[in-house]
């Protein structure tokens, strides 16, 4: 699955992957992860160095989550969850990279907004603008199956709903309004069966 966006006056895309874990030692997870997802977006842009430079913004909501499935938390890197930064990943063409599990096989329902936005070097500020942004999940029925959720393109909407709670998550950090035109521009696939 493909998706578009624009920085600086250059195209890039992404080229994202939902699929189940079949080998969960090959990814770095426990066995009990077997038949949940992986989810991985990488960068492809022509810019290099600093201008090169993004992060990924997730934030998730799950029926196990802080408010229940109510809404959406932020879902940083377990490493890094008490640093004071909205990013879950940062870097020169970061590749986002997700595989969520739980121990049991429970009734859940857990979706992840993906956001790639970047925050400009030369402001005196830290800001995020949001550039493109995917939805994708899991959800797991009565009888422990799971089934993933399409991967689907966000719209400026999507990120604006979150821009209450990134700010109260978030103090020392401004989020921009997802600007007109950076939307993505190809629509994605239904995943494959």
């Amino acid at each position: 699955m493909i998706a578009s966006f624009s920085r600086d006056d250059m195209q890039g895309s992404l080229t994202i992957a939902v699929e189940q874990v079949d080998d969960p030692a090959a990814i770095g997870k426990h066995p009990s992860a077997r038949g949940f997802p992986s989810c991985t977006a990488v960068v492809d842009f022509p810019g290099q160095g600093y201008r090169a430079l993004f992060g990924w913004v997730q934030l998730v909501r799950s029926t196990d989550n802080s408010l229940a499935g109510a809404g959406f938390d932020m879902d940083p890197f377990y490493l890094f969850e008490d640093a004071p930064s909205p990013y879950a990943f940062f870097g020169i063409k970061p590749t986002l990279f997700d595989a969520p599990s739980r121990d049991g096989r429970d009734p859940l329902g857990w979706t992840a907004h993906s956001f790639l936005a970047w925050t400009p070097m030369d402001d005196t500020q830290r800001r995020v603008l949001p550039l493109v942004g995917f939805s994708w999940g899991f959800d797991i029925d009565s009888e422990g199956h799971i089934m993933l959720q399409p991967v689907q393109a966000l719209a400026p909407g999507d990120w604006d709903a979150h821009l209450p709670f990134l700010g109260a998550s978030c103090p020392g950090w401004i989020f921009d309004a997802w600007q007109p035109g950076a939307v993505t521009d190809r629509p994605f696939p239904a995943p494959s069966p």
